[in-house]
């Protein structure tokens, strides 16, 4: 995890300026968030987990508690939020919203996908049960029912398009993942793969990290 946290290290050096920025922002108010919580994609769940008032706008600081919510320590959380905000708050921010836009529109977070991706999400980011269930029959060798740190790197390698920025995002993003949810044989079981599509991994590791909190 080392690795990961040293990744963003330097975005940490820009939070202080991203704060400033989303609290002079919230001056100008949100555009009104135009989606149904009943009926969100896996993509719009798996960020949800960071609305914390599940207004349908993640700021920064949502970020930065979530994730300390599911295990990581406040300077890695206080980094992957700058970084974060910095690359997607643009990308998901509707037209004609005043400046500065560093709040995440839950309803627009397809606008915001990276390639490189696993493929498991359609444009729209609607999960595809059909890819999901390849990627466990082409990459998970040693189990069918869960990945290893080689195997998962296998499949992130093999899906690498031709644009050398998108490879970082999901070496990242799995890699943290791996190593807060792999178990103690160093198995990422397909349980909880399949609930990094939709989230629901997320409340799994607050309530292994903060037991007490997420029963409130």
């Amino acid at each position: 995890m080392a690795g990961h946290r040293q990744s963003l290290a330097a975005a940490s050096l820009k939070l202080p300026a991203l704060l400033l920025l989303w609290i002079f922002s919230l001056n100008w108010g949100h555009a009104v968030a135009h989606f149904d919580p009943a009926n969100m994609t896996e993509l719009q769940k798996h960020v949800s987990f960071f609305d914390h008032n599940k207004d349908g706008f993640i700021t920064p600081v949502e970020t930065i508690q979530g994730f300390v919510a599911i295990g990581c320590e406040y300077a890695f959380a206080t980094a992957a939020s700058a970084s974060i905000h910095g690359a997607l708050a643009p990308q998901t921010t509707p037209a004609g919203t005043p400046l500065p836009h560093l709040t995440i529109y839950v309803e627009n977070i397809h606008k915001a996908m990276h390639g490189s991706d696993s493929g498991v999400y359609d444009p729209k980011g609607r999960f595809l049960p059909q890819k999901f269930e390849e990627l466990f029959k082409t990459y998970a060798i040693l189990r069918p029912d869960a990945l290893t740190l080689a195997e998962m790197h296998a499949m992130l390698f093999a899906k690498r398009d031709l644009d050398p920025i998108s490879w970082a995002p999901p070496e990242i993003e799995w890699g943290l993942l791996f190593t807060l949810a792999s178990d103690w044989l160093g198995f990422l079981h397909k349980d909880s793969v399949r609930g990094i599509y939709d989230g629901s991994v997320f409340i799994k590791l607050e309530k292994k990290w903060h037991p007490s909190q997420s029963d409130i």
